[in-house]
């Protein structure tokens, strides 16, 4: 009884784990394609603090956001901006934007897979 039950939830660990697999597999892809679309290298997803400072150059912004982004709360609005930015460029609307905030598992990758294209 004890090992059905160890053996169930080793199971429902696999499963969890595989679905947790396939959604990070999906953003990392989306991501990439989101800065090759950008004209901008697809590994620099991976690389801290490169990573934002390739983000800057897609939103069309000066190096020295860097620094409000080291701010506490500004942080906060500048990366709001950031996102705004980023769905403008792409000929997203605001409420697409809304979508990269609350929900970027679902809105980052529909962005980097689907028909958006870069216009900055």
């Amino acid at each position: 009884m004890e090992q059905e039950a160890i053996a169930q939830t080793s199971g429902i660990g696999m499963v969890a784990l595989g679905v947790y697999l396939v959604i990070l597999l999906v953003n990392i892809i989306g991501y990439w394609k989101i800065h090759t679309k950008a004209g901008q290298p697809g590994w620099a997803i991976f690389v801290p603090i490169y990573n934002v400072i390739v983000w800057l150059n897609i939103c069309q912004r000066p190096l020295w956001w860097f620094l409000l982004l080291l701010i506490p709360f500004v942080n906060i609005v500048v990366a709001f901006m950031l996102v705004f930015d980023m769905a403008r460029l792409f000929n997203r609307s605001i409420m697409f934007g809304f979508g990269l905030i609350f929900l970027p598992l679902i809105f980052y990758p529909i962005l980097g897979l689907g028909n958006s294209r870069y216009i900055g």
